[in-house]
C-alpha cells in the first residue's frame, strides 16, 4: 500500500526531539517515520517538500472557550485596543454602526486601560446613552455596564453583592458600572441570546482560526451556561453530527458552583447525550476561585493594600474547600476528569487536596486531573503534582512582565509570593506533566506565541525584563506541553507524537524555530495544518 502524503526534506520533531526525517501518511495515520516511509512513496503519493521547515504534531490547547471567542468577534470586539480612549472610541464606533441592536454586547477590554483597572458607567453612558452595554474584560472575570443596563437588571445602591462577587461602588455607595464575578448574572442574563446558528457560525468560525495557528484538538474549558456565557453543546453536536466538526474536541461540563454533589447524576446524563464523532463531553470544570486583578484569586494569605499592607482579604473559594474532595472522589469513581481553574495557591492547594482524597479513596486510575492556570503556587505543592499524577496545565501568554502584572497584580501579592508566579520551570524539574492552553478568548490562542513567553519569559513583542528567568522552559519541553502534554490531558493517545501509528493531525510551521535565536520564536507562523492526514490549513504563502 502506498503513501498518500510523504513529508520529507526538513526536521521532523519526533518523541526523541528534532531530527531531520522522512514520514509517510496512509489514510488517517503515520505509517512510517525514517527510511522506511521512502520505501511507501507510489505515483499517487503526494510529497510535501519541508524545505527546511520543521513538522512536528499538531498543537492541542488544554483551555479554551471558542464557541464565546467567535460570538465576540461578531460583536463589539475590543481585543485590540490598548488604552481608555481606543476602548472607548471601539465602543462608539461599534454602536454608531449597529443602530438597531438592542444591546451593545461584545467584550475583550484590557483592564490595564482604566485606573485600577476599573471603568466606570459614565464613560459608557458619554457614548452610547439609549441603548444597554455590557462588555465582559479581557478574562472574563468581570463586565462594564453602562446606567441604563444596570436600570433594566434593577441594580442600585441598595443592591447587596452576591456571596460570590461585588459591584464595584464610588465613595457614595452608588454602582460605578463595575460588575465583579457573580455580579455579572445581574446584567448578563438579560442581554440577548445567540441563536443555534449563531453559536455553530461562531464555532466554525472559531476552527477556522484555530487550524490557521495549527491547533488540531482542544478541550473545551466551560460547556454549560455561566455568567452570561451560552452553554456551546449545541453547536459542538451539530458541527459533529454534519461533519464540519475537524477538530478533536473534550467538552469540560460545568460544575455549577451554586449546588452540590445532587447535580452528578445530571452531568453522567449529559456526558451520554454529548458524544458524537469528534467531540466528547469527559470532563467536568471545577472554577475553584477568581483572578488576581481583582483580587478574587483564593490566597493562602491575604492580599496586600496598595501601601504593602495585609488587608483582610484572602480572595474567594467558589466551591467549598471542605465538600470539594467528597465532590471529586465521587466524579472520580465515576470516571470523569477534574478540570479545576485554580488560580491562587489556596486554590491550589485545595484541588490537590481533592485529588489526593480521590487517590485514596478510589486508588490509581486513568481520569487524568489537570489543574489550569497556577499563577500562585506554594513551593511544598510543587513536588504534589508529580506524587498524585496531576497535570500542570499552563497558560504560557501570562507568565511576562506588562501592566496588567506589574500595575494589578504584583503590588497586591507583594515580593515573595510575586516570585512564585508560572512556576514552569520548577514544575517541570519536580516530575510535573505539563499541558498547555491559552484559555481564549482571555489571550491569543496562537501556541507560538505562547512558546516564545515559556522560553523567554517575555512578550513576543516586548522590551521588558524577563520575568523570573528560572522557570523558562527549553523549546522541546514548551512545544511537547502544546502537543503530547495535552494530547494525554485530552485522553487523546493516539496524537501528540509523530511516531508510525498516530493519527496524522500534523503541523508544518513555516521555517525551523530551533535554528533561529529564542527571541524569534515569536515571529514563527503555521503553513499546513493537517487532521487525520486531511489538510484543514494551507497558508497563502505555503
Amino acid at each position: 500500500m502506498h503513501a498518500d502524503l510523504l513529508f520529507t526534506g526538513g526536521p521532523v520533531l519526533t518523541p526523541e526531539g528534532p531530527t531531520v526525517t522522512e514520514v509517510a501518511v496512509t489514510g488517517d495515520r503515520i505509517t512510517a517515520v525514517g527510511t522506511a516511509a521512502r520505501d511507501l512513496t507510489g505515483p499517487r503519493t503526494e510529497v510535501v517538500d519541508l524545505a527546511g521547515r520543521l513538522l512536528l504534531p499538531g498543537f492541542q490547547d488544554a483551555h479554551l472557550h471558542p464557541v464565546p471567542a467567535g460570538l465576540e468577534l461578531a460583536q463589539c470586539d475590543l481585543t485590540g485596543a490598548r488604552t481608555a480612549e481606543e476602548t472607548v472610541r471601539a465602543v462608539r464606533a461599534y454602536a454608531d454602526a449597529h443602530p438597531g441592536r438592542e444591546w451593545i454586547t461584545g467584550g475583550g477590554w484590557s483592564m490595564e486601560a482604566f485606573e485600577g483597572g476599573t471603568p466606570t458607567k459614565e464613560v459608557l453612558d458619554a457614548v452610547v446613552p439609549d441603548r444597554p452595554v455590557y462588555l465582559p474584560n479581557r478574562d472574563h472575570h468581570g463586565a462594564w455596564a453602562n446606567s441604563r443596563a444596570l436600570e433594566l437588571a434593577g441594580v442600585t445602591r441598595d443592591t447587596p453583592d452576591p456571596a460570590d462577587g461585588r459591584f464595584e461602588r464610588d465613595a457614595s455607595g452608588e454602582p460605578t458600572g463595575m460588575l465583579q464575578e457573580g455580579a455579572m448574572r445581574y446584567v448578563g442574563r438579560l442581554t440577548p441570546p445567540a441563536t443555534p446558528a449563531d453559536r455553530l457560525a461562531a464555532l466554525l468560525h472559531a476552527q477556522r482560526h484555530l487550524h490557521a495557528l495549527g491547533v488540531t484538538a482542544w478541550q473545551d474549558a466551560l460547556v454549560g451556561a455561566f455568567l452570561g456565557m451560552e452553554d456551546p453543546s449545541d453547536a459542538y453536536l451539530t458541527a459533529a453530527r454534519e461533519g464540519s466538526l475537524t477538530a478533536r474536541v473534550v467538552g469540560a461540563l460545568w460544575w455549577d458552583r451554586e449546588r452540590g454533589a445532587e447535580q452528578i447524576p445530571e452531568l453522567v446524563q449529559r456526558r451520554a447525550a454529548l458524544n458524537h464523532g469528534r467531540f466528547r463531553a469527559t470532563s467536568v470544570k471545577l472554577m475553584l476561585d477568581g483572578v488576581a486583578e481583582n483580587g478574587s484569586a483564593a490566597l493562602l494569605d491575604p492580599y496586600l493594600d496598595t501601601c504593602g499592607c495585609a488587608t483582610a482579604n484572602r480572595g474567594t473559594s467558589f466551591i467549598d474547600p471542605a465538600r470539594l474532595p467528597a465532590y471529586v472522589t465521587e466524579l472520580d469513581a465515576l470516571g470523569f476528569q477534574c478540570h479545576f481553574h485554580a488560580l491562587g495557591d489556596r486554590a491550589v492547594r485545595d484541588a490537590l487536596d481533592a485529588v489526593e482524597a480521590a487517590r485514596k479513596a478510589n486508588g490509581p486510575s486513568d481520569t487524568r486531573p489537570h489543574l489550569a492556570h497556577l499563577q500562585v503556587v506554594h513551593p511544598d505543592d510543587v513536588p504534589r503534582f508529580a506524587r498524585l499524577g496531576a497535570t500542570a496545565n499552563i497558560q504560557p501568554l501570562w507568565a511576562a512582565h506588562e501592566p496588567q502584572m506589574d500595575e494589578l497584580t504584583i503590588p497586591f501579592l507583594g515580593p515573595e509570593r510575586a516570585a512564585r508566579q508560572y512556576p514552569f520551570g520548577s514544575l517541570l524539574r519536580s516530575g510535573a506533566r505539563l499541558a498547555a492552553g491559552s484559555d481564549w478568548p482571555v489571550s491569543s490562542p496562537d501556541p507560538l506565541q505562547g512558546i516564545h513567553v515559556a522560553v523567554n519569559r517575555t512578550a513576543p513583542d516586548g522590551t521588558e525584563p524577563v520575568f523570573l528567568p528560572a522557570e523558562r522552559l527549553g523549546l522541546t519541553a514548551a512545544f511537547t506541553a502544546y502537543t503530547a502534554g495535552s494530547a494525554y490531558a485530552n485522553h487523546l493517545d493516539d496524537t501528540g507524537s509523530v511516531r508510525a501509528g498516530a493519527l496524522a493531525d500534523l503541523v508544518v510551521l513555516d521555517r525551523d524555530p530551533y535554528a533561529g535565536p529564542p527571541e524569534e520564536i515569536g515571529a514563527t507562523g503555521v503553513a499546513l495544518t493537517y487532521v487525520g492526514g486531511e489538510r484543514v490549513h494551507e497558508a497563502p504563502d505555503a
